[in-house]
């Protein structure tokens, strides 16, 4: 007897959806799972996890924060960079901050959010608080805001100056700079309109190459980075040697070790591999008390 046209497409379709799921949710899997367990291959199809005492203490391909329970940095551990995924390191939230370099301007009162010079302003400022060196760098204010007025001309943007207004700083206090142009800089208040003025980044007097480096103050694009610049690491040596009672002569030997080289000896620059250089200082020296 001869099915309908229509039964016998449904039938097709059926079988279809029959063998694909075998094959693709069956065998598929069960293949991949087996490759993961090839020697050589386990440790990468787990995570790529690092062990301490017999239990994973982190991840070779994922950094990780290195703070007390109120979020401040420890000072026995060198610290990982900035991190914007999730509340930090977040593998189920990994992403940037998708600000751009023309984000200067906070958005202040209730519910604000800072601008993305001013996150590197307050990052440098704690950074070099933390390492006992100069945070400041361009475009920023001494207490670590975004250094940008807000400048009113006359006829617009052009004409003499008839107002300036610092737009990321509120009262109490003072403005970065008392004058510009000869007219006196006031404090911003959180809502007011100030759209009308032209945004003016203030360079300062920082140096061209801030003592804290750009990694320190900067999240990587995945949120997830594992290791930190030379550069980074060397600037925090005296603090984590202090901490633990070594010498810094110790402790570069130790961020030496656990540098990497650049990829096929030309792509990128080396780094610091954060993870397995604070469990390498837990061996050779821990803290006491």
């Amino acid at each position: 007897m001869r099915l309908p046209a229509w039964l016998s497409q449904h039938l097709a379709a059926l079988r279809a959806l029959l063998v694909l799921t075998v094959l693709l949710g069956l065998v598929y899997p069960l293949l991949m799972v087996g490759v993961g367990r090839i020697p050589g291959l386990s440790g990468r199809a787990d995570g790529s996890l690092v062990a301490k005492d017999g239990r994973p203490v982190g991840s070779r391909l994922i950094g990780q924060s290195y703070t007390d329970a109120d979020g401040h940095p420890l000072r026995q551990y060198f610290q990982s960079r900035p991190s914007a995924a999730g509340n930090g390191y977040d593998p189920t939230s990994t992403s940037a901050s998708n600000l751009g370099p023309e984000n200067v301007v906070d958005t202040l009162g209730e519910g604000g959010k800072p601008s993305l010079l001013t996150q590197v302003c307050a990052r440098s400022k704690a950074a070099g608080e933390l390492e006992g060196v100069d945070g400041g760098r361009p475009y920023c204010t001494p207490g670590g805001v975004g250094a940008v007025l807000a400048v009113f001309h006359r006829d617009g943007a052009t004409g003499p100056v008839t107002r300036v207004v610092s737009l990321n700083e509120t009262g109490p206090g003072a403005p970065f700079v008392a004058t510009y142009d000869g007219v006196a800089v006031e404090l911003a208040v959180p809502g007011e309109d100030y759209s009308k003025g032209v945004v003016t980044p203030v360079r300062g007097g920082a140096p061209d190459r801030p003592a804290v480096p750009a990694d320190a103050v900067t999240a990587s694009g995945s949120g997830l980075d594992p290791h930190i610049s030379v550069a980074y690491a060397r600037l925090q040596v005296n603090r984590v040697a202090a901490a633990r009672g070594m010498s810094p002569a110790d402790t570069r030997r130790l961020v030496d070790r656990y540098t990497t080289g650049r990829v096929l000896g030309f792509v990128g620059e080396p780094g610091v591999d954060v993870l397995q250089l604070n469990l390498a200082l837990d061996a050779a020296h821990p803290v006491r008390g």
